[in-house]
């Protein structure tokens, strides 16, 4: 187990992240490039070792409800693993629009063609070709059939455990 000042000083060699000192003795670390309105990586790093980092968007990770892990107990390889997946999750938001897009190919793309996606959150097939989009929408992670909304969880671990369950992978990107 890795104390305070470990975690500090590995969460400081990330030069993209900012420290900001909060309450208690506490200390968030902020990535001011996400690409989501999700900027805090490391939240309530405390001076008892105890904190959190932000996995939300990586399904591989049992997370609370506001998509955090606590990193307690993580060794050194653990949580640079982690924080490398999450800096890399929050850099590319697949549902953001293309800086070049008009909104009259906005409108046309909502009102005729499907919205592309890609795996970031994005799209999910099973054995037959049947897709479900997963999407981060209105503080919830929403699964959709089409246009239709089939089930909404709280955390990405959830709603990724849901698509396996039923037999979707993550759709591969090209």
């Amino acid at each position: 187990m890795l104390n305070v000042e470990q975690k500090l000083e590995i969460l400081e060699s990330y030069p993209q992240l900012q420290r900001k000192e909060v309450s208690l003795g506490r200390v968030n670390f902020h990535y001011e490039d996400s690409a989501y309105e999700k900027k805090i990586v490391a939240l309530h790093i405390h001076p008892n070792g105890n904190g959190y980092i932000y996995a939300g968007l990586l399904p591989e990770y049992e997370t609370d409800a506001k998509g955090f892990v606590n990193i307690r107990d993580y060794s050194e390889a653990e949580l640079r693993s982690l924080l490398d997946a999450t800096l890399k999750a929050m850099s590319y938001n697949p549902d953001a629009p293309a800086p070049a897009e008009s909104s009259k190919e906005k409108t046309d793309m909502q009102g005729s063609a499907a919205p592309k996606l890609s795996t970031g959150g994005g799209i999910w097939i099973d054995e037959h070709g049947n897709t479900l989009t997963l999407k981060y929408d209105n503080d919830m992670w929403c699964v959709y059939a089409g246009h239709d909304l089939e089930m909404a969880f709280e955390s990405r671990s959830e709603a990724g455990e849901y698509l396996q369950e039923e037999g979707f992978k993550p759709q591969a990107q090209a």
